[in-house]
C-alpha cells in the first residue's frame, strides 16, 4: 500500500499553530506511516514552533495586506504571486493525498493550489465569523470543519461539519492540577486567583489596563494575580514599574506551565481568539474576554459575542478596558455564583476530541490505494 501524504497549511499565530499540531498528532497516531508536510509564512512563528513539535515546514513569502499604506500592497501582491507559483510547486513534488488549512497567510495559496492540481482539501475555520480566505476557498473545498453553529452564512450547508477547535494536548490531563499549580507558582490556596493573559504574543491594552490598577489590584483582599505579559512587551513594562515589588501579582512573559495556570484560575482575563475560547470551553474557565481590534473583519468581537449571547462569558470592548477592565474583574471574582454560572454555561458549548474528529475526516477525503 502506497504510504499517505498530507499537507498542513497555516499559522501565524499560537491560535493558528496549536490546532494544526494537534491535528497533525491525531493523525501520527492513527496512521503512524503517514507523511505530513507543513507550509507556513515565511518569518512567522510557525517557521519555529512547527519544527520543535517534530514535523517539517516550507515557508512561503506569503503576508497580509497592509491597508494602511497601500503602496506597500505592490510589494505584497508580488509576494502573493510568488507563494502560488511555489505553492504549485510543493503540490506537484510532495503529491499530498489531502491538503488542510487552518488558517493564516500561507493557507490561501496552498489550499488554492492544491484544489486546481485535484487534491481534496478541507477547511479547519476556528472563529464565529468566517475569513475572506476561507469564504474564497469554501467552494473547492470537500469538507469545512466549523467550531460555531450557524456558518451555513458562510459556507455551503453540506459541506460543514461542526467539530469545535483542537486544543493544546497537555491543557486536558485528567488528574486533578489545582494542589500542584499551587506549589508550582507559590500560591495561596485561600485566595481567590486571576490569570491574565493576551495571547500567544501579549497585548498592549490588557498589559495597559493592568498597569493603570496596580494600586486598586493590591489593596484587593482575598485576591492574587499571574499576568502573562508576552515577550514582545515584558521589558518595557519591568523598566516602567522601576523596580516595584507588587504585591500578590506575579509578572511573567510566558507563563510556560499553563495547564497549571488554568488549573488554579478562577477567572480568566483574555483575548477573544478561537482557541483560547475553545480552550476556556472544555476547561470550564468563568473568563473575561477583550477581543482584539486588530484582526480581520473584527472576527474575535464576534466570537465573543457568541458566548455573551449564551451567558458563558462576559466582554470589554478593547476601547473600554482601560477605564472599566480591572474594575469589571475585582467585581466578578468576588461574586462565587456568578463565576458558577458562566463556567457551567461555558461549558456547555465545549466540543469534545475535536482534533481526533477532524483528523478522521481527512483522513476519510483520502482516496483508497492498491
Amino acid at each position: 500500500m502506497k504510504k499517505i501524504h498530507i499537507i498542513i497549511s497555516g499559522g501565524g499565530t499560537g491560535g493558528h499553530i496549536f490546532p494544526a499540531i494537534s491535528i497533525a498528532n491525531e493523525l501520527k497516531l492513527k496512521c503512524p506511516d503517514a507523511s505530513i508536510l507543513f507550509v507556513g509564512a515565511e518569518k512567522r512563528m510557525e517557521m519555529e514552533r512547527v519544527p520543535a513539535a517534530g514535523y517539517p515546514i516550507v515557508g512561503l513569502p506569503v503576508r497580509g495586506f497592509d491597508r494602511s499604506h497601500p503602496l506597500k500592497n505592490i510589494r505584497t501582491l508580488y509576494d502573493l504571486l510568488l507563494s502560488l507559483l511555489k505553492a504549485r510547486n510543493i503540490v506537484k513534488d510532495f503529491k499530498p493525498d489531502v491538503a488542510v488549512g487552518v488558517g493564516g497567510y500561507a493557507s490561501g495559496p496552498l489550499l488554492r493550489a492544491a484544489a486546481s492540481m485535484g487534491v481534496p482539501t478541507l477547511i479547519q475555520e476556528q472563529n464565529s465569523y468566517a475569513g475572506v480566505t476561507n469564504k474564497l476557498l469554501a467552494a473547492k473545498a470537500s469538507k469545512i470543519c466549523v467550531a460555531y453553529t450557524a456558518m451555513e452564512r458562510f459556507f455551503p450547508k453540506e459541506k460543514i461539519l461542526l467539530t469545535g477547535n483542537p486544543v493544546r494536548q497537555d491543557l486536558l490531563s485528567g488528574e486533578n492540577l489545582r494542589e500542584k499549580a499551587i506549589s508550582t507558582f507559590g500560591l495561596d490556596p485561600d485566595k481567590r486567583t486571576l490569570l491574565i493573559v493576551g495571547g500567544s504574543l501579549g497585548a498592549r491594552t490588557i498589559n495597559e489596563s493592568i498597569v493603570g490598577a496596580l494600586d486598586a489590584i493590591e489593596a484587593a483582599e482575598n485576591l492574587q494575580v499571574i499576568w502573562q505579559t508576552g515577550k514582545y512587551y515584558y521589558q518595557s513594562l519591568m523598566d516602567q514599574l522601576k523596580g516595584r515589588v507588587l504585591k500578590n501579582i506575579q509578572i511573567k512573559p510566558f507563563v510556560q506551565e499553563m495547564n497549571l495556570a488554568y488549573a488554579v484560575a478562577d477567572l480568566v482575563i483574555s483575548r477573544a481568539g478561537a482557541s483560547s475560547i475553545s480552550e476556556f470551553c472544555l476547561l470550564k474557565k468563568a473568563v473575561i474576554l477583550v477581543p482584539s481590534p486588530n484582526v480581520a473583519e473584527d472576527h474575535q468581537t464576534k466570537n465573543a459575542l457568541a458566548l455573551v449571547k449564551e451567558d458563558a462569558a462576559v466582554m470589554v470592548a478593547d476601547n473600554e478596558a482601560r477605564s472599566t477592565l480591572m474594575s469589571t474583574a475585582l467585581a466578578l471574582i468576588n461574586q462565587p455564583e456568578r463565576l458558577k454560572t458562566l463556567s457551567e454555561n461555558v461549558f456547555k458549548l465545549a466540543q469534545f476530541d475535536s482534533a481526533s474528529r477532524i483528523a478522521d475526516e481527512i483522513l476519510k477525503l483520502i482516496p483508497q490505494k492498491d
